[in-house]
């Protein structure tokens, strides 16, 4: 039970999640590759259009697979943001990788494209864009890149589910697509990710990376007679319980984004035109659309943002800064370059984000707004 009126988040419970949990329970196939895992695989595949589609059992470990299928291995440079969990730079640290840190726009979270190429060297092997907030990097513009100097692109899409950029789902964009489903994101399952495998070439070596480097799914479909191990692999197979639960989900994706989408447009419209110079709110970018991962504010003044989050958590109300710059942060700071990444940092001292989850009421987030605005009087 959370000590606050308002939490940051609440995992949603359609209510179908346990009736779903039970039924493969008594179908005695809980391990991962299921029933449930097949159907959340074909609705993924039919309503997205992905290629290829394996839950597992993170974003992390999905991004762990992108690395191996692109063969990370020691000296090679991995361009992302520094603006971003650690979970987008350890799978490629762990390979020997070394990360070239890039700074954030001055208009977004999101890497700032324009930074990429000066970046860019002989041992450079991929580009890795954060869609920050659900909302699309420009991916026009690294793809030209990519395409330009032979490098891969792996999406780290954690937060867009059900998110577009130029009229094509996140995720579906870069050689590999890596997803979350942990408990703060739209649909959820606990813990839980997948990968979307856009490249051919990496599809049937996918299968075999996920299941400890065995070809044992092709043993299941009756293509091979016996597996064995034949690759590099780990254990990446989501349980079939916690895909139980996120198929209750995904057969109401459409209720959750809408839902999500009211309050997202509460939050803006209530604090859009009342700014005062204090904090700024984001546009979506005209190419990306707006999944309803996030609400979140920009502050000029950190002092201004204390006070704010101090006085939504004298109501009950909990707001959360986000990331640390990772340039930054004890274990890379030493391995870091050098460079200044200015807006990385600029973010991680003045976003706040606020509650947003689908139980939220809308007079919830009027009462928010409102100790929001009554706390910028003070400064003014």
């Amino acid at each position: 039970m959370s000590q606050y009126l308002i939490p940051f988040n609440k995992p949603y419970c359609s209510g179908k999640e346990l009736e779903y949990i039970r039924e493969a329970i008594q179908d005695g196939k809980i391990s991962g590759d299921g029933a449930f895992t097949r159907k959340c695989t074909e609705l993924f595949t039919s309503r997205y259009g992905f290629k290829k589609v394996l839950l597992t059992t993170s974003c992390t470990d999905a991004l762990e697979m992108a690395s191996l299928l692109i063969g990370i291995k020691t000296g090679d440079e991995v361009i992302m943001p520094s603006y971003t969990f650690v979970s987008t730079a350890n799978p490629f640290v762990l390979r020997g990788a070394t990360i070239k840190f890039i700074d954030s726009r001055p208009d977004h979270p999101n890497l700032n494209e324009m930074l990429i190429e000066e970046l860019i060297t002989d041992r450079t092997k991929a580009i890795v864009p954060v869609h920050y907030a659900g909302v699309g990097c420009d991916m026009n513009e690294i793809k030209r890149i990519a395409t330009k100097h032979r490098l891969f692109v792996v999406e780290d899409a954690a937060q867009c589910v059900d998110s577009y950029y130029d009229g094509m789902p996140l995720g579906s964009l870069g050689d590999i697509g890596a997803f979350s489903f942990h408990e703060t994101k739209n649909v959820i399952c606990g813990e839980g990710g997948m990968i979307t495998v856009n490249n051919p070439d990496f599809a049937e070596r996918a299968e075999v990376i996920r299941e400890k480097g065995t070809n044992r799914s092709k043993f299941f479909r009756g293509e091979v007679d016996k597996y064995g191990w034949v690759d590099v692999g780990s254990s990446y197979l989501l349980s079939d319980l916690n895909a139980a639960y996120l198929f209750a989900q995904l057969e109401i994706i459409e209720e959750i984004q809408s839902k999500r989408l009211q309050l997202w447009n509460r939050y803006y419209s209530n604090l859009k035109n009342n700014e005062e110079g204090a904090f700024e709110i984001h546009d979506i970018p005209v190419l990306c659309t707006n999944n309803a991962h996030m609400f979140y504010i920009v502050f000029n003044d950190t002092k201004i943002k204390d006070a704010v989050i101090t006085a939504l958590k004298s109501q009950g109300i909990l707001a959360v800064f986000h990331y640390l710059s990772l340039h930054k942060s004890e274990f890379y700071k030493n391995l870091h370059d050098g460079r200044e990444l200015p807006y990385a940092d600029f973010y991680s001292d003045h976003l706040l984000r606020l509650p947003l989850y689908y139980e939220l009421e809308l007079t919830e987030i009027d009462l928010i707004c409102d100790i929001i605005l009554t706390t910028l009087n003070q400064f003014i």
